[in-house]
């Protein structure tokens, strides 16, 4: 059965898609831990991000690098953090956050529960960024 991002990026699940290219497509977390919350997930589905084949994952940390200079860019944070931790969907993907402090990045912290239109106006933000 197809991951819950496969079904995003083959158009049956709606998404905020913030940037996307032939191999990867970079979305919101509908359940960011803070605002500017990005996920960027390869089109190939592949469980274990270090399965990647290596020419792949460096495309795919290009492409992240992009992402992040744009979220940089749209908030004030000290860095963007990153994350990837792959438990909880089997699709591999990478966690972007504009951070702070190091607790911004703590996943076991409630999750920001933003409205549809909140989450177009970040979603719009970062795309103007890029």
């Amino acid at each position: 059965m197809p991951s819950i991002f496969t079904r995003i990026i083959q158009g049956e699940i709606p998404a905020y898609i913030v940037a996307e290219n032939d191999d990867f497509i970079a979305i919101l977390d509908v359940f960011p831990l803070v605002e500017g919350h990005v996920l960027v997930i390869p089109k190939e589905e592949v469980d274990n991000i270090f399965d990647i084949e290596p020419e792949k994952l460096q495309q795919l940390f290009g492409f992240s690098q992009t992402i992040a200079k744009a979220i940089e860019a749209s908030y004030v944070c000290k860095k963007v953090g990153m994350a990837v931790i792959g438990l909880e969907v089997p699709h591999a993907h990478i966690h972007l956050l504009p951070i702070n402090e190091a607790g911004d990045i703590n996943f076991t912290k409630p999750k920001l529960q933003l409205s549809a239109d909140q989450l177009t106006n970040i979603q719009e933000t970062i795309k103007q960024a890029l």
